[in-house]
């Protein structure tokens, strides 16, 4: 029984026995309580109102007689299968309000991140034949029967003690050991532990450094086009965003003179896939002692490596303690996880720490340790294997698809990854390739997303190759380019009809 449902107010214009009948007709349309669900019986209800028992009965006898309740001998009172039928459920917050309780609230808002142009996944893209969409996992190639023994092991009386408490002042010390040992030396980052922090993913780790370093007169440089999630996390702080152009060897290194602060993702460039150079990695470095600002990396698909040698991560050629190195275990595992880190000076750390505390406490303890035991068991390296097999799979069928049914428009990433950037002929608008495709049960990322200009570019869109089975990304890449042909020919009809 649930006897929070009714709380009633003696100085309401209603009576007691209407407070009580509204109540309870709000938490049977507002589905709190369910199809032939207890109440609490007259007596034990007059008892938690500190009423007579009297105006319970009459409250109950009038919901009897409208059919939101039935009496059962011996039993009491229960949600009436007919109480469902009695009036369409409204739910209690689009309820009108009363004038005098309206609240305005858009003059309340200090920020509005609900405005940004934002990435959105449909919610059912499982559902369409052709996903070519970025992040998403394919459930058949990922360790379940490991992943469930790991989680099995983490919620065993053995680590009881390293997940049940509260800890917002220190990760788990397991989940620590295997970033710095098992995952940073493959991307060449010696670290202490004091330099590494668990986060809610790469995108909290943004979010973090953003509350810590951006104010509203801090220049931030942008990649552009770049990540639009990290561009709307910074926007949301600073005025003074620089958008800084990505050429074939990544971002251009003009206009950073007077930025605070620097966004890149310099292995695997987000969304365009190209790869800076070694030279330019150490230019950027240099750039940043000279002009004193913060670079931060996001090594987003940092395990998604399969095509040529890695390059050496930013962080590891810094001796200065510039850069702030972000990860994300959700790429390499799975996006439903929300586990990141990221690896800073000692100091910077501290203040992440004290700042994730005031927003989540700390990343959920049994979430670190089954990922610890993941990593050391070896069961992580066993799925990178893995996955750099079908990815390499994928990403050459794609490549040979795109070439042969969209030629000329994307160059394969040196990386690898899981998605390509495609240049669509310059008449082409995203926006509107994107519903058509979705038509023919295709999803498509539009490319315009990325940019922060306005006047931004609307032929580029981007197809990611990991959640899609393999034997559909070729006839998935023929039916896009169909659909991009007869757009031309709708756009030529058109024109021709209008001349």
């Amino acid at each position: 029984m649930r006897d929070w449902l009714i709380h009633i107010r003696k100085d309401s214009h209603l009576s007691l026995q209407a407070q009580i009948r509204e109540a309870l007709v709000s938490a049977i349309l507002d589905g709190q309580l369910a199809r032939d669900e207890p109440i609490p019986s007259t007596r034990k209800m007059a008892r938690l109102l500190g009423v007579s028992r009297n105006t319970v009965v009459l409250a109950y006898q009038s919901l009897l007689d409208d059919g939101y309740l039935v009496a059962r001998e011996r039993s009491g009172y229960f949600v009436s299968d007919k109480a469902f039928t009695v009036r369409p459920r409204t739910p209690r917050g689009e309820r009108a309000q009363p004038a005098t309780c309206s609240i305005d609230w858009e003059k309340r808002f200090h920020m509005r991140p609900g405005s940004q142009n934002l990435v959105r996944k449909p919610a059912d893209w499982a559902e369409y034949r052709y996903p070519f969409i970025y992040g998403q996992v394919d459930e058949d190639f990922f360790p379940l029967a490991e992943w469930r023994e790991c989680a099995r092991q983490a919620l065993g009386r053995r680590f009881l003690s390293n997940w049940i408490k509260d800890s917002p002042e220190i990760d788990d010390p397991l989940l620590i050991e295997q970033i710095r040992r098992r995952i940073l030396p493959r991307r060449g980052i010696m670290a202490r532990d004091s330099q590494i922090l668990v986060t809610l993913g790469a995108q909290h780790a943004l979010a973090l450094l953003a509350d810590l370093l951006v104010g509203p007169e801090t220049t931030v440089g942008m990649e552009e086009p770049g990540y639009a999630d990290a561009r709307s996390i910074f926007a949301l702080r600073s005025r003074r965003l620089r958008l800084l152009p990505v050429g074939v060897d990544g971002v251009s290194l003009n206009g950073l003179d007077s930025c605070d602060l620097v966004y890149v993702t310099p292995s695997h460039q987000f969304p365009t896939t190209v790869t800076m150079p070694l030279e330019k990695r150490m230019a950027l470095l240099e750039a940043a002692c000279e002009h004193d600002f913060i670079v931060i990396e996001d090594d987003y698909e940092f395990e998604a490596n399969y095509v040529n040698e890695p390059c050496p991560a930013l962080k590891s050629l810094d001796d200065e303690g510039r850069v702030v190195y972000v990860g994300s275990l959700s790429k390499s595992l799975f996006p439903g996880l929300r586990l990141g880190f990221m690896v800073a000076p000692s100091r910077l750390i501290e203040e992440a720490r004290a700042m994730r505390r005031l927003m989540v406490r700390h990343p959920p303890s049994i979430n670190q340790r089954t990922v610890a035991l993941f990593l050391s068991l070896g069961h992580y390296d066993t799925l990178v294997r893995r996955m750099h097999r079908v990815l390499r799979e994928r990403w050459e069928i794609m490549g040979d698809a795109l070439h042969r049914h969209l030629p000329d428009s994307t160059e394969a990433p040196s990386f690898g990854g899981s998605s390509f950037w495609v240049q669509g002929p310059e008449w082409l608008d995203d926006l509107h390739l994107r519903d058509a495709a979705r038509e023919r049960s295709i999803l498509i990322e539009p490319g315009s997303v990325y940019y922060g200009a306005r006047n931004r570019p609307r032929n580029h869109f981007r197809l990611g190759f990991s959640a899609i089975p393999t034997e559909r990304i070729e006839p998935g890449v023929q039916l896009l380019a169909d659909t991009i042909r007869e757009m031309e020919r709708e756009a030529l009809s058109g024109l021709n009809a209008r001349t």
